[in-house]
């Protein structure tokens, strides 16, 4: 089959619209031609009869370990412990690296911007008018116990997540309407109309439970029975906020998909888990765990200089991130009275001195974040909005900031000092417009309560960064300081919107979509468990999140996104930090991995595509 292009997808919606039901009893001459990828746009590189990911390494060996503390997170998930193995629902903390257990419909191509390919199901058919996805499921698909995984599997794992998922999944499953097994081999999706453009997209990659493992079992309890699964790793070995063990299927059915050839090396791939950042790295040093992300430019700068480095045993190596590098910050909680002028959210933006925290505490090495689209073209422009823009934008004139109409809002740079005078001059004017007085040397809010700020944190090695933005918070008038609390204490209190002030890091799509109403949209801001830390409900922004949603093509695809990026910068939500444009690697020197790694794997395609080098490893083993 030819790769089917955009141009073709669209020429399927040139016939009309074809309803659910037409499509689930057409006869096959009467269906739209079977896809074996889709993508928002239409666009696939890779043709039908493709043999395998141009990124990866077919002759990579199969065999050795993987070890590794979590960089990344979802869902019910956190960095430092986990108690169940429901990783989908909101109870619980779910482990890290469920998600290699299960096999979904498709999966992505990272050295694309979208794209997905065939997995669990082999093709797709889509309506004309897009709403309707009828997915041909693999015959050869087979749960870890041998037996068949079918569309009626699919069509229960979409709705129960649908249904009993975690908050975020439900919202962005809002528009898929139904899931329904014809037969075996039949899956039909039906999505609502003016529905997301990527929530095709999301649907395809959610996992596929048993439907015979959940009947005697609650789909939304926290537990610790090893869920039956269908993807490239089973669970192994486990303790319960220490570690777990994934272990390779050996006769996994897809092992020899296009999709998969290459890919998923290692026999066993084991997280780690530790409740303080600098125990971690130590962990490291003893080789507790065999690869890390740094994240900390004071360790990278300081710390790497112990024998294995010098001696060549740990390698260590700067990747560069070409992807967007997305949003980090401190989110004030707008939800909070004391932060809903917006006069007041900027002064606390003026307080903090990127530049001399950088400089003193990180060595350095960070630029300033200013925009949640960072590192990429979806950022607005540093003058007034293009004509494109200001179409959109338009509409809402008097209702958002005027700056949204004019240079785009960015926290200021300060003199280096620790304590601009000018930009702390700023920051009391600011206060006091807004009716925040000073008495008696401390600050008052209108109501006459002492203005007073907690940060909510569940990591020590971030407090030295909170000591300077404190002691300026103070030279205000503000009282504030750090809250510590556990990993569990942290989730729940994020969860119940419980805190003033606290760190979120989060990055976006090359092409955003209804994953942005999780993070900024009214829908969801009183929505516990969402991401919308902030509490951000303007009209304006939800606005424009439908028409990022909207979008036929990249085109206007850039154009809302720049659009949104100029309301959400001008609300004042969040105190900026920093992003680093590069990936910083270390790990001891048993491991290879291809050498131009793909644009949008998630961080540099480890473990997926690494593999396990015997050679370094006998050598490594030597050298003790």
């Amino acid at each position: 089959m030819a790769q089917l292009s955009r141009r073709h997808v669209l020429a399927l919606g040139a016939g009309g619209a074809l309803s659910a039901a037409l499509l689930r009893r057409a006869t096959a001459s009467e269906m739209p031609a079977e896809a074996h990828g889709i993508s928002a746009f239409g666009d696939l590189k890779y043709p039908a009869d493709f043999h395998h990911f141009d990124y990866v390494n077919l002759d990579a060996p199969k065999g050795g370990t993987f070890s590794l503390i979590p960089s990344v997170r979802a869902y019910n998930q956190s960095y430092q412990t986990f108690n169940s193995l429901n990783a989908f629902i909101m109870k619980g903390d779910g482990a890290q690296g469920m998600d290699m257990t299960f096999a979904p419909l498709m999966v992505r191509a990272n050295d694309e911007p979208d794209a997905m390919y065939g997995l669990a199901a082999k093709s797709v058919q889509i309506s004309p008018d897009r709403l309707v996805y009828r997915f041909t499921m693999r015959p050869e698909a087979k749960f870890h116990d041998g037996t068949k995984l079918t569309a009626h599997d699919a069509a229960f794992s979409l709705t129960s997540l649908k249904s009993k998922g975690h908050p975020l999944i439900i919202v962005q499953m809002r528009d898929m309407v139904s899931a329904e097994a014809l037969d075996d081999a039949t899956l039909v999706v039906t999505f609502a109309q003016g529905r997301a453009r990527d929530v095709p997209l999301y649907v395809a990659g959610l996992p596929i439970f048993s439907k015979t493992f959940y009947a005697s079992r609650a789909f939304d309890e926290t537990s610790l029975d090893i869920p039956l699964g269908s993807g490239p790793y089973k669970v192994g070995k486990f303790e319960v906020n220490r570690y777990i063990e994934y272990e390779r299927v050996k006769d996994w059915w897809a092992a020899d998909l296009p999709v998969c050839r290459g890919s998923y090396n290692f026999d066993v791939v084991r997280y780690e888990f530790y409740r303080d950042r600098d125990v971690a790295f130590e962990g490291f040093t003893g080789k507790n765990y065999l690869y890390r992300e740094e994240f900390t430019s004071r360790i990278w700068a300081t710390r790497y200089d112990f024998p294995a480095v010098k001696e060549g045993r740990v390698k260590m190596e700067v990747v560069p991130d070409d992807t967007p590098s997305g949003a980090q910050g401190w989110f004030i909680n707008t939800r909070c009275d004391k932060f809903k002028d917006p006069r007041v959210r900027e002064a606390l933006i003026n307080a903090f001195d990127f530049e001399w925290t950088n400089k003193t505490i990180m060595y350095g090495a960070y630029a300033r974040t200013v925009s949640p689209f960072q590192n990429s073209d979806l950022m607005a422009g540093n003058g007034p909005p293009s004509p494109e823009e200001l179409k959109l934008l338009e509409p809402f004139r008097g209702q958002v900031p005027d700056d949204v109409f004019a240079v785009p809002f960015s926290p200021p740079t300060s003199d280096g000092s620790g304590q601009d005078r000018n930009l702390l001059r700023k920051a009391q004017q600011l206060l006091t417009e807004a009716g925040v007085t000073i008495k008696d040397g401390k600050r008052v809010l209108p109501n006459g309560d002492l203005f007073r700020i907690e940060f909510l944190l569940d990591e020590p090695s971030f407090q030295p960064h909170h000591a300077p933005y404190i002691k300026n918070l103070g030279t205000l008038g503000i009282e504030a300081s750090v809250r510590l609390v556990d990993a569990v204490q942290y989730k729940a209190r994020q969860e119940d919107f419980d805190f003033d002030m606290t760190i979120q890091r989060f990055s976006m799509s090359a092409t955003p979509g209804d994953a942005m109403r999780s993070f900024f949209s009214s829908q969801v801001a009183a929505t516990k468990g969402s991401y919308n830390l902030a509490g951000v409900a303007s009209p304006a922004i939800d606005a424009m999140i439908e028409k990022i949603m909207a979008a036929d093509n990249r085109e206007d695809l850039t154009v809302a996104c720049r659009a949104f990026d100029r309301l959400f910068r001008a609300g004042r939500y969040w105190v900026p930090q920093w992003y680093n444009k590069t990936h910083r690697l270390a790990y001891w020197d048993q491991f290879a991995h291809p050498q131009k790694l793909p644009r949008y794997a998630n961080g540099v395609g480890a473990p997926e595509i690494w593999w396990h080098d015997s050679a370094k490893a006998t050598k490594l083993e030597q050298a003790k």
